[in-house]
């Protein structure tokens, strides 16, 4: 039973998370001395019409105040007066790369707006604009005959310049680099462009001169490699991943230069890895490839520690990594990975139960394994874990090879033997039933084992793993557990595909936008019973932020003990609400679309809109739960996101909205909250209250906010 003096400190220490992160946040800041001018207290810009106000502001040195006083991330703005007679330099210049060649600053004010402050007032005049009446492509009739149409129009399709386009300095900067950077790709790989722009001012009329000197046509030639004194690699073996991207004789690309690098830097045991062209040799018409590579340490070891916070779970954790990279020779790589930490389940002021949690893998890989693009991967892990319905000891067994003929896409086929000691226990007095873990009738613990072959697709496309702006990610797992060979406790088919999609705006990519669809269904043959170990679950940091960690999922419920008549035996207490612990689903279905913009070099926020659907049936079942329907939950949220070399430092706040019905919980007599409130504040719950999720509050019995603070984008 909760105490109500630690229920309510809990629920204090909830709402002050987010100030004491706010709080240390601004006691980071730096005291710098003020500067000697006034603080400028107001900028504005009058006359901006064809010119966005905010695109001249950013590119000036003197900005205002922000009108919030308490910012902790900054300070004032101060004026001064060299920088501004600059600052005013800069906005004509600024109008004329954006065409408006005409353009002047009219009037320019800095006027007093009280004690040791200034207020500026700027009117421009902006004129018509310069547009371009005229586009002339010299050099490309050298091109070679047989191919000069071709090549022509691959060249100069959709560069960023076009007749009656108003005439900018940023536009044609970038279709000079683009019909280079084209040229090179089509092997002519001395291919330089430059060019002029004739500007009439009185006529504002611009001719635009875009001259080409491709020279002629590569191929590759040989492969060289430049490598440490005594190395430990045989250069044989990084001409081998070259040969991967680009072969000699095959037509000049910086493409291929791109993808070969990728390949010699994906072996693992090189610091700097380069491939650049070497000279071109004109007379046999080929470019010789230069690799260059440093030797890493082919041992390391890292050590580290962290903090799991969530209102379902809290963790303190220390984690190791011990890798031999050329273990036996061949690089083979032999990796030992471990995490010691202790777990409080929900919380450390309100536990019902606590412990050592531990997992330790060794994981051994073969590279080249039969041939160049496929390798090896064998590993075995020994765990010791507590969840909220059950707790439990286990060991993994992994083997397969994992074939990679593209930097960005793997196949990773692989058999996998699992076992469990699984329990339900989950405090001295009460457990979960068995049956709901996936063991036999009347049975406190029992043993799982699953045998399964897994088939996965990864092709990821993103631009950084850490923290990306454009590009996707697209993956797919197959599971076929149990039967004739296989063995296994549990008879199944598991499917998770996951989409992900970013895609970033403005010249300095500082907002993105974020998607990701994820999807999975769990088909136990002839409608039999699946272990709790494969179903799914979300809610947490990194899944649907509406919940808690694994929060969103179908439940079990737990009557609250205590010993009320003093006989030293537990008694159910009747007039209190049960615990609830996740059981997890079948299926499953999320999406999140995620704004995210960088305001500093180390600040970003965020605005999210997630959904969440985690069902009792797969979805091939005739119940099967409803895409939008009743268990179908949505929530969104506002985030704050702290750069580092490691990732993000993210704090997310969700609002679970009150769209669909209660969680199911499958024990009988189960009674609902009447009002979920956010952070403890708000809820209420009686005795009388719903005893079916119809007449709850959508994801009831769980509050309807959520508090994530971890480390990494949430996809």
């Amino acid at each position: 039973m909760k105490h109500p003096v630690a229920a309510d400190l809990l629920r204090y220490l909830r709402l002050a998370t987010p100030l004491a992160l706010l709080l240390t946040a601004a006691c980071a800041t730096t005291n710098a001395p003020p500067p000697s001018g006034p603080k400028v207290t107001d900028l504005e810009i009058q006359g901006t019409h064809q010119v966005s106000e905010g695109a001249i502001k950013d590119r000036i040195l003197t900005t205002a105040t922000p009108f919030w006083g308490f910012w902790p991330f900054g300070g004032p703005s101060y004026f001064d007066a060299n920088a501004w007679q600059a600052d005013l330099r800069r906005i004509e210049r600024y109008y004329q790369a954006q065409g408006f060649y005409q353009a002047k600053v009219t009037h320019a004010e800095v006027k007093p707006a009280g004690d040791d402050k200034v207020a500026i007032d700027i009117s421009v005049q902006e004129g018509e604009p310069t547009r371009i009446s005229e586009i002339q492509v010299t050099g490309l009739d050298t091109l070679p005959e047989d191919v000069r149409e071709e090549h022509r129009k691959y060249v100069l399709d959709g560069l960023p310049l076009h007749e009656g386009d108003v005439f900018k300095e940023e536009s044609w900067e970038e279709a000079k680099a683009r019909v280079q950077e084209r040229l090179r790709e089509l092997a002519y790989a001395e291919a330089e462009v430059d060019g002029e722009v004739r500007v009439d001012v009185d006529t504002r009329q611009a001719v635009v001169e875009l001259r080409t000197r491709p020279g002629i046509r590569y191929r590759f030639g040989n492969t060289f490699v430049a490598t440490d004194a005594n190395p430990q690699v045989p250069p044989r073996r990084i001409i081998e991943q070259v040969t991967g991207a680009l072969k000699k004789g095959d037509w000049y690309s910086e493409t291929a230069l791109a993808n070969a690098q990728a390949r010699v830097f994906r072996m693992g045991v090189f610091g700097a890895v380069k491939v650049n062209r070497g000279a071109p040799d004109r007379e046999s018409g080929t470019v010789p490839v230069v690799v260059d590579v440093r030797e890493a340490p082919f041992r390391s070891v890292r050590l580290g520690g962290g903090l799991g916070v969530d209102a379902a779970r809290q963790e303190v954790r220390a984690v190791g990594e011990w890798t031999h990279r050329n273990f036996g020779g061949g690089l083979r790589r032999f990796t030992v990975r471990g995490r010691l930490g202790y777990a409080f389940i929900p919380n450390v002021l309100n536990f019902n139960k606590d412990g050592p949690v531990f997992d330790v893998t060794a994981e051994y890989e073969q590279p080249r394994f039969l041939f160049r693009d496929l390798r090896a991967q064998n590993s075995l892990s020994v765990e010791k874990g507590l969840e909220q319905a059950y707790d439990f000891w286990g060991g993994r067994l992994q083997t397969g090879v994992i074939w990679q003929p593209h930097p960005d896409f793997s196949i990773f086929p692989s058999y996998n033997l699992q076992v469990y000691r699984l329990s339900g226990r989950v405090s001295a007095d009460s457990r979960v039933p068995p049956i709901v873990l996936g063991c036999g009738e009347g049975q406190a613990q029992c043993n799982v084992a699953l045998s399964f072959l897994e088939l996965a697709f990864t092709w990821d496309r993103r631009d950084d793993v850490i923290e990306p702006r454009d590009g996707y990610y697209i993956s797919f797992s197959v599971q076929k557990g149990g039967g004739t060979p296989l063995m296994g406790d549990f008879n199944y088919v598991r499917l998770l595909p996951d989409l992900r999609v970013y895609r970033s705006f403005g010249e300095d990519k500082r907002f993105i936008l974020a998607a990701k669809v994820r999807a999975g269904t769990l088909n136990p043959a002839g409608g039999s019973q699946s272990s709790i170990v494969t179903r799914f679950f979300s809610g947490g940091g990194t899944f649907m932020r509406g919940f808690n960690g694994q929060r969103l999922s179908p439940l079990a419920a737990l009557q609250r003990t205590a010993d009320v008549d003093g006989d030293g035996n537990p008694d159910v207490v009747q007039d209190e609400e049960w615990d609830t612990v996740p059981v997890g689903g079948n299926s499953l279905f999320e999406t999140s679309v995620e704004m995210r913009y960088q305001f500093t070099e180390s600040l970003m926020v965020a605005a999210f809109y997630d959904t969440g659907l985690v069902g009792i049936e797969d979805f091939s079942h005739a119940n099967r739960p409803k895409l939008f329907g009743p268990q179908h939950y949505h929530a969104v949220g506002m985030g704050l996101r702290y750069l580092t070399v490691v990732g993000p430092i993210r704090l997310d706040i969700a609002r679970r909205l009150n769209i669909g019905e209660g969680l199911p919980v499958s024990t009988p007599g189960y009674i609902y909250p009447e009002a979920g409130g956010c952070f403890g504040i708000g809820s209420r719950w009686r005795p009388t209250g719903p005893t079916t999720p119809s007449g709850a509050f959508a994801g009831a019995p769980d509050g309807l906010c959520a508090l994530h603070l971890s480390i990494g984008e949430a996809f």
